[in-house]
């Protein structure tokens, strides 16, 4: 896939690779200057060296090779709901249910595979099994994902999200009653040691903060907003289960099987802001939970 630019009166003078990782193509100096050194990189239809000085008026191009579909993971046609979608990235409305991504016995029927059925490109940086995934949400949690067209916009928002600038808020139905209305839990996760597909609170673990706060309480259950200041594995889920407040219809985690009416985990990624990769514009979405969430307040509030 080629990409074109034009270089205007601020880049007069400018290193040509400085001025591919300056715009969106190219994630680093480092990485525009080995597209260089590759041969990938025109000026003026003709070939350049990293530190090659623009004039304005100098027109870039730059090949950028098609990503090759990943071995054993077949495109499906599958409708998703795209909440947003630019030439850099997507911001998809994931339904409870659906796998971000193949896994061990599973490699059909997700995500990664709908999106490997729509056109165009995706990010390369998470490999084959993972093209264009920057973050995941669990099977049975619903909501709102980041998913990167391209390797640069792939790396802004994995750097954005680390530096704690990417905002996700989460609502989820838990057992008891808070007496306070809001309140931070930091408490180390690491994998369980009795079942390795489980994620435990561990003091060898890896830093985990979540923040609450208490929207709506009912007999027995609240209904609380969750905003991540870190990502881990299964971090609501854990966190909830080790105050004693576990996430209603979790089972893994501490909530009943079937209870409020519920197939699983009552949690959705309901709010997503982050800096746009390349334009730098604040972004913000939100998503509403869907009938099974619903259904269950509606229990609660009868």
């Amino acid at each position: 896939m080629k990409r074109t630019s034009c270089a205007g009166p601020d880049d007069a003078g400018a290193r040509l690779d400085a001025y591919l990782a300056k715009g969106s193509l190219a994630p680093s100096r480092s990485f525009a200057a080995k597209m260089i050194l590759d041969g990938r990189v025109l000026v003026n239809g003709r070939k350049a060296k990293p530190s090659s000085r623009l004039s304005e008026g100098d027109t870039v191009e730059v090949d950028m090779p098609e990503r090759p579909a990943p071995c054993g993971i077949a495109a499906e046609s599958m409708d998703l709901v795209v909440v947003y979608e630019d030439e850099h990235l997507m911001v998809i409305d994931k339904p409870k249910g659906l796998a971000v991504h193949p896994g061990a016995g599973r490699s059909s029927g997700t995500l990664v595979n709908a999106l490997l059925g729509r056109p165009g490109s995706l990010s390369s940086i998470g490999g084959e099994e993972r093209p264009g995934i920057v973050h995941r949400l669990d099977k049975d949690t619903s909501g709102l994902m980041m998913v990167a067209k391209t390797d640069v916009a792939h790396i802004r928002l994995s750097a954005d999200l680390a530096a704690r600038k990417v905002k996700r808020t989460y609502v989820a139905i838990v057992r008891g009653r808070f007496s306070e209305e809001s309140g931070r839990i930091e408490v180390p996760i690491g994998r369980s040691p009795i079942d390795r597909k489980k994620m435990a609170a561990s003091p060898t673990g890896r830093n985990a903060v979540t923040s609450f706060k208490v929207l709506e309480r009912f007999e027995g259950y609240t209904l609380l907003e969750l905003r991540l200041q870190t990502g881990r594995t299964h971090q609501i889920r854990v966190h909830m289960g080790y105050i004693g407040h576990p996430v209603a219809g979790d089972v893994q985690y501490g909530g009943a099987e079937g209870e409020l009416g519920l197939g699983s985990q009552a949690l959705h990624a309901a709010r997503l802001e982050f800096d746009h990769p390349v334009s730098g514009a604040r972004m913000s979405f939100e998503s509403k939970p869907g009938a099974e969430f619903q259904e269950a307040l509606a229990r609660l509030r009868g």
